[in-house]
């Protein structure tokens, strides 16, 4: 039992820093790293702070605004740095930071937590924390370009 758990610590692990790294390079979106039937939760008090009850709902009430408030050609959101990564069996923690330029010109960054319970290579359950001020500002300042 503990070699398998061992092998799904390790498989997720890289699962996870892979989807994270090419997403950072430009290779690819995290979203292909989360399962269609994923509840995701933001922590806080952002304005989008709440249950998301699919990947589909959660993406297209959080994740596409907050891409479409950065120019996707000269300095897209993505992570700059990986500060850790953990996992064990089927939960991943990743704490990074990321940044962009925003449509206003001016750059976006915040350092986030995010606890991911994985299952076949996906995230079915996650849960996100982040500096909600930055946030909250980032949102109200600038409008997403359609």
């Amino acid at each position: 039992m503990t070699d398998t758990r061992n092998e799904l610590t390790h498989a997720n692990r890289e699962t996870v820093r892979r989807a994270f790294e090419a997403w950072r390079d430009g290779a690819g979106t995290i979203t292909d790293l989360f399962a269609t039937e994923m509840v995701w939760r933001i922590a806080g008090r952002s304005v989008v702070s709440r249950e998301y009850g699919s990947r589909q709902e959660f993406v297209d009430e959080v994740l596409a605004p907050f891409g479409a408030r950065f120019s996707s050609s000269s300095d897209p959101f993505r992570p700059v740095t990986i500060r850790s990564l953990h996992a064990d069996g089927d939960t991943v923690i990743v704490r990074w930071d990321g940044r962009g330029v925003a449509n206003d010109g001016e750059p976006y960054e915040n350092s986030y937590a995010w606890f991911m319970e994985m299952r076949d290579g996906k995230v079915v359950d996650g849960t996100a924390f982040y500096d909600s001020i930055a946030f909250n500002d980032l949102w109200s300042r600038v409008r997403p370009d359609p």
